[in-house]
């Protein structure tokens, strides 16, 4: 009888290599997704650096990260956005207004921004984020406004804009 000889595949191709449990992107999806985020914190940067609050580009980048490479995805539809990110805003910021910025109140932060955010139907990971962002900032009221609002505001705009430049891919799927 013959015998056989196995050779399985190396292990650096086998990561690179498609799976049935994960999303597949074209060559030109990937290009985009990597122009619009680009652009898009590009622009919250600058934000961050005039508002003084440079640790919210860190759920700004994540917020990227959805609607840029999973735009479909209902985390990152813009009432989610929008909504989940002011939800962190304003909870944190009563959170340090109530409490101050011990670690508990992050703690605190973060898990009632989760649970209004499933109240209002506006669950946004990086919402999470800016709760904890903003305790650890020590933020006041102006932080909802600017840089929250306005940098959640302008990532749906520019995800709705770049949109319009790739064909089978809109944005939104919906806005409420």
């Amino acid at each position: 009888m013959r015998q056989l000889n196995y050779r399985p595949a190396p292990r650096t191709l086998r990561l690179l290599r498609p799976s049935s449990h994960q999303p597949r992107f074209t060559h030109g999806q990937i290009l985009t997704s990597y122009l619009c985020s680009f652009v898009g914190i590009a622009v919250l940067a600058y934000l961050t650096v005039y508002t003084g609050y440079p640790l919210i580009a860190a759920p700004f980048g994540a917020t990227a990260v959805l609607v840029f490479a999973v735009p479909e995805s209902p985390l990152a539809q813009p009432r989610n956005v929008i909504g989940g990110c002011v939800v962190g805003g304003v909870v944190c910021v009563a959170c340090v207004s109530l409490f101050g910025t011990a670690p508990w109140v992050m703690a605190l932060a973060v898990a009632t921004a989760i649970q209004l955010m499933q109240l209002t139907h506006t669950l946004h990971p990086p919402g999470g984020a800016v709760a904890l962002v903003g305790v650890m900032s020590n933020a006041s009221w102006d932080f909802v406004f600017t840089p929250v609002l306005t940098g959640a505001v302008l990532l749906v705009l520019c995800t709705v804009a770049f949109s319009r430049w790739i064909p089978g891919r809109p944005y939104p799927k919906h806005w409420l």
